[in-house]
C-alpha cells in the first residue's frame, strides 16, 4: 500500500468549490440545505443525468421569465455563457471588446479566445463600475461588444451605456455574475442589453456548484449560442428558425451544456432568492449607514434607480489622510485581528497581468489578439488611474447571509477601534 506523503496533502493548492462564510461566527447561513439534497436525489432516482432534461428545461423557463427575456440557456459556467453570447453577436478576430478594466478575466477570456482584442475601460471612482465617459474614447470602428460588468452586485449607469450602444450600434452584454436579483430602474438586470449572463458557481447566491445562464431577445444571437455549445441536446428542440436547422443536433460540435444536477441544486437556491437579498441588503445597508461616524471610511455610490442583488462582497472606500495618515493595508491589518473576514479587494486590475501588460501569442506562431508583432498595444501602470487608486483603496468586509443579532454593529465597533488606534 502506497502511503500519502501529509506534506503534499497539506502544501496541494486547491479551489474553493463552494460559498463560505467570510465571517462564520457572525453569519448562521447554511448554503446547502434539505431541499437541495433532495433535488439532486430524486433527479439521480430519475436518471436526469444529462442534457435538457425536464428540471433543466424548467429551470431556463422559470428564469427567463424572472428576467423577462424570451430565450433561455443553460451552460456549464458563467464564463461560458459569455463565451456563447460573444459567438451568438458574432464577436471574432479583428473585433474588439470593452469591458471594465478590474473585473474577473472570465468576463473578457471567452472574446480573446474568439480571436478579438480585449480593451480595457476606466471605472467610475465612486461605485467601481464602468466610467461612460471612458468607454466613448475607448470606441473604435473594430468595437463589437460593450460589456458592463454588475460588479459585487452594484449596478452600472445604464442609460449612459445603452445610449452610447444606441449612438454608435454596438450591442451589449451584461456580465450580472454578482448580480443576481439587481434591477434598473424597475427591469431586472440582463434584460436591459442586447444578452445577460449569470454564473451559477458554487460561491454564487444561486449556485449549481459550477453552471451559468444567458438570457436575450434575440432570436440570433440564441441560436447561435445553441449552434456553439448545446450539441445532441434535443434534436429539433432549441431552434426557433430555419436558418441553422440543417445543422442539428450535433450544432458546431462542442458542448457547453450544464449538468442537470447542478441546475437542480440551483433551482433550489433560486426560490430562496429573494430572502436572500433582502437579508444581504438589511446588513449592507445597516454597516454603511454607520460609516458616515468612522472618519476614512465612506461606502460604494449607487446610482439613481438601482436596485443591488447577489451582494456578492461588500466593498467599501479607506482614506487614509482621513484616519490619521494610517495605511490601507496596515488598517485591514488592524481590524483582520479582530476580524479575519476583512480584506484588501480581490481583484487585480486586468492590465497589470502579465497577458495584458506584456501581451501573449495565444495561437502561437505570432497569431491572435494579444500579440504585439500583430499589432496589440501592452498596457502600462497609469492607463486606468480611477481603477488603480481604487485597487489600493479599497477594503472588502464580509458578506453575511443570516447575520446573528448585532452584527452590524459588531463589525462598527471594530472598524472604529481599529481607526482609533
Amino acid at each position: 500500500m502506497v502511503k500519502e506523503d501529509p506534506k503534499v496533502e497539506n502544501e496541494a493548492r486547491t479551489f474553493v468549490q463552494t460559498a463560505m462564510a467570510s465571517a462564520p461566527e457572525l453569519d448562521c447561513w447554511k448554503q446547502i440545505g434539505e431541499e437541495e439534497v433532495s433535488s439532486v436525489m430524486e433527479m439521480t432516482r430519475r436518471n436526469e443525468l444529462s442534457g435538457g432534461t425536464p428540471v433543466v428545461r424548467q429551470f431556463e423557463k422559470d428564469w427567463k421569465e424572472w428576467i423577462g427575456a424570451q430565450y433561455g440557456l443553460t451552460v456549464f459556467n458563467g464564463t461560458s455563457a459569455l463565451y456563447s453570447a460573444y459567438f451568438g453577436l458574432g464577436v471574432g478576430p479583428g473585433d474588439e471588446v470593452i469591458c471594465p478594466v478590474n473585473t474577473w478575466i472570465c468576463t473578457i477570456a471567452p472574446a480573446f479566445m474568439l480571436g478579438a482584442r480585449p480593451v480595457f475601460c476606466d471605472i467610475d471612482p465612486d461605485t467601481l463600475l464602468m466610467d461612460p465617459e471612458d468607454l466613448r474614447k475607448r470606441i473604435t470602428p473594430n468595437t463589437r461588444c460593450i460589456v458592463p460588468v454588475h460588479l459585487w452586485g452594484n449596478v452600472c449607469d445604464m442609460d449612459a451605456i445603452l445610449g452610447i450602444s444606441r449612438e454608435y450600434n454596438i450591442p451589449v452584454v451584461e456580465d450580472c455574475s454578482h448580480a443576481h436579483g439587481a434591477k434598473y430602474k424597475g427591469r431586472m438586470c440582463g434584460s436591459l442589453g442586447d444578452a445577460g449572463c449569470w454564473s451559477l458557481q458554487g460561491s454564487k447566491p444561486v449556485s449549481a456548484g459550477e453552471g451559468g445562464v444567458l438570457v436575450t431577445n434575440n432570436t440570433d444571437v440564441f441560436e447561435r449560442a445553441c449552434l456553439v455549445g448545446q450539441v445532441n441536446r434535443i434534436a429539433g428542440i432549441d431552434l426557433v428558425c430555419e436558418r441553422y436547422a440543417e445543422h442539428q443536433p450535433l450544432g458546431l460540435g462542442m458542448k457547453f451544456r450544464a449538468h442537470p444536477l447542478g441546475i437542480g441544486i440551483a433551482k433550489a437556491q433560486w426560490s430562496k432568492l429573494r430572502e436572500l437579498n433582502r437579508r444581504r441588503k438589511a446588513y449592507v445597508e445597516q454597516v454603511e449607514a454607520g460609516l458616515t461616524a468612522i472618519p476614512g471610511l465612506r461606502p460604494v455610490k449607487v446610482y439613481a434607480g438601482a436596485e443591488r442583488g447577489g451582494f456578492y462582497s461588500f466593498p467599501i472606500f479607506h482614506d487614509p489622510s482621513a484616519m490619521k495618515g494610517i495605511s490601507t493595508l496596515d488598517y485591514i491589518a488592524r481590524v483582520k485581528t479582530k476580524l479575519p473576514g476583512v480584506a484588501a479587494t480581490p481583484y487585480v486590475n486586468l492590465h497589470t497581468l502579465p497577458l495584458f501588460a506584456k501581451g501573449f501569442d495565444l495561437f502561437t506562431r505570432n497569431r491572435g489578439p494579444l500579440c504585439p508583432e500583430s499589432g496589440y498595444t501592452c498596457y502600462r501602470m497609469g492607463d486606468f488611474p480611477n481603477a488603480e487608486n481604487a485597487f489600493a483603496r479599497t477594503i472588502m468586509l464580509p458578506i453575511l447571509s443570516d447575520p446573528v443579532p448585532d452584527a452590524a454593529q459588531i463589525i462598527l465597533d471594530i472598524l472604529k477601534e481599529a481607526a482609533e488606534g
